[in-house]
């Protein structure tokens, strides 16, 4: 009889997050998919065996180490694991378009979001991931965090914050790899999706650029589960491909 298997979705609530968990759930592979938010299951997401095992949760932490402790039931279970955090705009928030724009105060909340909270959930879940079992970790990062592909400026802390997630990651992977050897990392850039996040944006994405969120879900899953357990960190789009550091 095989182990049971599970999938975890982390900051869940978003379009592509929910899209993604129900990718999850279709897959025969998985038998339990758990998401994680700070907001209850959308309605659509049924309650019982059949639907995904919802935690609420705020975002610091303590509150994400609670979250860890109810995980403790599916040790060694975990074989995909989805890291959807991330801000680029809000009600006070805005992409800077020059200098002037830039506030300490946006960025440590963009810094927070993109890159502090992911690290730690990788921190926190490393133990719970170690098993005999492969496990293939994603995280949504942006081709804009490549510094080597920073062609137009702008988008400060953004960037910026990616680019330090993309560090990260790869430093974790190096850790990983010593540590938690089943598990291998990647951090995947989506492309434009046709989500909150990038609707005030859309409007110069050609159409056939412009994804919906149960294309990349599909597109993701199927790389997590073709990946190589090689011990580094791949940087990858929506096409498999490589993206410059």
């Amino acid at each position: 009889m095989s182990e049971p298997t599970a999938a975890l979705v982390l900051g869940a609530s978003g379009g592509l997050a929910q899209a993604i968990v129900s990718e999850l759930m279709a897959d025969a592979a998985i038998d339990r998919v758990i998401a994680v938010s700070r907001h209850s299951a959308p309605a659509h997401f049924s309650n019982g065996a059949a639907g995904p095992l919802w935690i609420e949760t705020e975002y610091s932490e303590p509150a994400m180490a609670t979250v860890v402790e109810q995980l403790q039931p599916f040790a060694g279970q975990i074989i995909r694991v989805v890291i959807c955090h991330g801000i680029l705009h809000g009600d006070n928030l805005w992409p800077e378009k020059r200098l002037e724009d830039i506030s300490a105060e946006s960025l440590q909340t963009v810094f927070q979001a993109n890159t502090v909270v992911p690290v730690l959930w990788l921190k926190l879940l490393h133990r719970l991931l170690k098993s005999k079992q492969r496990c293939v970790v994603a995280a949504l990062s942006a081709r804009v965090g490549s510094i080597g592909d920073n062609h137009l400026g702008g988008w400060y802390a953004y960037r910026s914050s990616k680019a330090a997630l993309n560090m990260m990651l790869r430093t974790l992977s190096i850790e990983y790899a010593r540590r938690v050897k089943n598990v291998k990392i990647i951090s995947f850039h989506p492309g434009t999706t046709d989500t909150a996040l990038s609707k005030p944006f859309q409007a110069s994405v050609p159409s056939d650029k412009l994804f919906t969120p149960e294309f990349v879900a599909e597109r993701l899953c199927g790389i997590m589960a073709a990946a190589e357990i090689d011990g580094q960190l791949s940087y990858l789009d929506w096409d498999n491909k490589s993206i410059p550091w």
